[in-house]
Formats: C-alpha cells, structure tokens, sequence
C-alpha cells in the first residue's frame, strides 16, 4: 500500500499532538492534586464525585444553621438564667420586708430595690442579639416585645412565634423562646383563678387553691364569699347567692360549679373574698403588686396584707419555675444542636474519605506516567523531525 508523503505527514503531527495532550493531561492532575478535573477523565467516578460534593455542600450549609441556633440558644438560656436569678431574689426581698420590725422607710428602701430589679429583669427581656434583632419577642423581631404603659404596668407587644432553623434533613428546631411563654404566661399560684380579699378582713385565712374540678358543670365567673355568721355564703357577680355552707369548716374544701376551692386559716363573721378567672400571671404585674403592698404602711401586715402577701410568693415561684422551664428548653435544644452537629462532622469525614479516594491523585504513579509520556513525546518528536527532513535527493 502506497503511503502519501501527506499522510505520513498527518500521521506523524496527530502522534505528536496526542503525546503532547497526554503529558499536558498528567501536568494539570500534579498541578491540581486530582486525579478527575472534568467528567472526561472518569465519566462514573465524577458522577460519584458530583453527589459526594452536593451532600457535604448541603451539610455545609446545616452547619452554618446550627452555628447561628447555638449562638441564639446560648444567649436565650443565659439571659433567662439571669431573669431566674432576678426572680428568685425577688423573693428574699418580699419576705424580708414583711419583718415586723422594719420601719415604712426601710420598707420604702426594699420597694424601691424591687422597682430597680422590675427595670432589671424588663432590660433582659429586652434583650437583642448580635443582629439588633430581639430575642424574646417571637416573630416581630425588629418590635421591643415589653414596656411599661401609662399605668406602671409591663405589656407585651410580640407574639408567639418560634423561629425554627433546619440542622439536618426533615429535622427543624426552635432558635428562640416567646416573651410570653418565659415571663408572662406562668400558671397562678392558685390554680385557675385569683383572689382578692376584703380591707376590713379579721379572720387569719387566706385562698390556699382556686381550680376547676368539674369542667361539665363549671360556670365562668367572678365569685364572692363572704361568712354569715358560721355560715358561708357564695354569690356570683351578679350578687345572686349561689349556695350557702352552713357551719363553714375550713378544713373542708368549698364545691361549687365545677369549682373546688381551700382555704388555709378559719374566717371570722363578717369576713368576705373573692375569687376571679385567671389561670396565668405574669411574674412583672406580681412584681408590681408587691411592690403597691409594700409601699402601704397600713396594709402590710394586716390579715388581708398577709393573706394577699402568700399569694403572690405562690405566683413568683410560679414565675421562677416558668423561667427554668423555658431555660431548660433551651438548654435541650442546645443538646440536640450538639449531636447534630456532630453528626454532620462524622458525615462530612466519611464524605471526604471517599471523595479522595474517587478524585485524589497518586503522585508517584502519576510522576512515573509523566516520565514516560515525556520519553515518548521526545521520541515521536525526533522521529517526525528526521522523517519530515528526508528527501529523495539525499539518496541521489
């Protein structure tokens, strides 16, 4: 078969060129570290390669999730171990005012000491982030969730919202605890209800709990007690007498509508309570009414002063309980954010591991491949040079 001199010619160059492409092939994989830089050098591996890279790309982006719940979730639950701290001395407080040997102006100074803590504890429910974004105001992160109104009072002004961040596939959990549910909604003292008691009241008594016992038949009102003698009498709001104990035992308890209520001391003739609907209380309004009981020199230590004094020591340990529970669902989050987290680091590594063995280059064989390219490279290269410089008039 005749071979042209253009053939040989063509031959010759696409020799070269290959030899050329593979040495230039093995140079970018030492250059890279990689065994695979395009589809081309290993169609199935960078197919394996691509997954490997979308699943440690998505637990990247897990990660940065729980970095920003963990800062989050410990400052929520370091903020709330403040308020529990500020709430629990709240306690100490009250009772050491009730010291009958205390004078108005020294019970003035403690009140004035748990005005400062009120301020205090409003301050950490205030509380922003790093982001200028409050933390207990729920969804309405850019509204100061709590301030005091015209009255002295704290409102609240955020919901109940819980931002949720997602940690891992299918799995949310809440980066945030509601104002309401940490400081304003903690369960009376009482049970169901509040009472409020009489000025002129003589008997040493107070409402030790005020629940619904029978929701079939309960009737949603204020109700008042008031002894008759030794009977107790129990109207509704409309003054529409209810029912009547006759010979009123305090040891008994009262059943009434739906109601249960027991009482702690024996009232005297004459003496009379109520009792209104209210299942929640905030611990800043029992701070507030401690603080009003305080400021009343001729209140204090009467019957109805002690007797209203015991009730909201039962709703500030309500409050602080609140506080903890709220606190230690923070804490738990934290937990679980931990394992996550840990989780994904262990993911990402076995990712990794695999990743280098699907795309990672062996130097030492790919230095021993370049060599040899290189040789054949030059051999094909001299080749080509000599054969294209023969001529038929060398052999003439």
């Amino acid at each position: 078969m005749r071979i042209s001199t253009a053939q040989m010619f063509q031959q010759n160059i696409n020799s070269v060129l290959n030899k050329q492409s593979a040495t230039s092939k093995i140079i970018d994989q030492i250059a890279s570290g990689k065994r695979v830089n395009t589809a081309g050098d290993d169609p199935v591996a960078a197919i394996g390669i691509d997954n490997l890279n979308q699943q440690n790309a998505l637990v990247d982006q897990f990660m940065k999730n729980i970095d920003y719940a963990t800062n989050r979730l410990a400052l929520t639950e370091s903020k709330l171990g403040t308020a529990e701290t500020l709430t629990g001395s709240v306690r100490e407080q009250i009772l050491r005012a009730v010291n009958g040997s205390l004078s108005d102006s020294e019970r003035q100074m403690i009140a004035d000491e748990l005005k400062g803590t009120l301020e205090e504890l409003v301050s950490v429910a205030n509380t922003k982030d790093e982001s200028g974004n409050y933390m207990f105001s729920g969804y309405e992160t850019g509204k100061q969730p709590f301030a005091f109104d015209a009255a002295g009072n704290v409102v609240y002004s955020g919901d109940s919202g819980v931002r949720e961040a997602i940690v891992a596939s299918g799995v949310t959990l809440g980066t945030n605890i509601p104002g309401d549910q940490a400081f304003m909604n903690a369960p009376s003292g009482l049970g169901d209800f509040s009472a409020n008691y009489s000025t002129g009241q003589v008997g040493d008594f107070r409402v030790l709990s005020a629940a619904i016992s029978d929701p079939a038949t309960y009737v949603d009102d204020t109700y008042s007690f008031t002894m008759n003698g030794a009977n107790l009498e129990i109207r509704d709001s409309s003054a529409t007498l209810v029912t009547t104990v006759p010979g009123f035992d305090a040891a008994n308890p009262i059943n009434f509508n739906g109601i249960e209520v027991k009482l702690d001391g024996q009232p005297q003739p004459g003496d009379s309570f109520s009792i209104t609907p209210q299942s929640q209380v905030s611990v800043f309004d029992t701070i507030n009414q401690a603080i009003t009981l305080l400021e009343d020199p001729n209140k204090v230590n009467t019957p109805q002063g002690k007797a209203e004094l015991a009730q909201m020591l039962n709703n500030i340990d309500s409050g602080v309980n609140q506080l903890s529970i709220a606190r230690g669902e923070a804490g738990n989050s934290l937990k679980q954010i931990e394992r996550y987290s840990s989780t994904h680091v262990e993911e990402k590594l076995v990712n990794s591991s695999a990743l280098s063995m699907l795309e990672d280059l062996d130097y030492a064989s790919a230095i021993t491949e370049l060599e040899k390219q290189q040789l054949a490279l030059n051999a094909v290269s001299s080749v080509f040079s000599k054969v294209g410089s023969t001529t038929l008039f060398d052999y003439i």
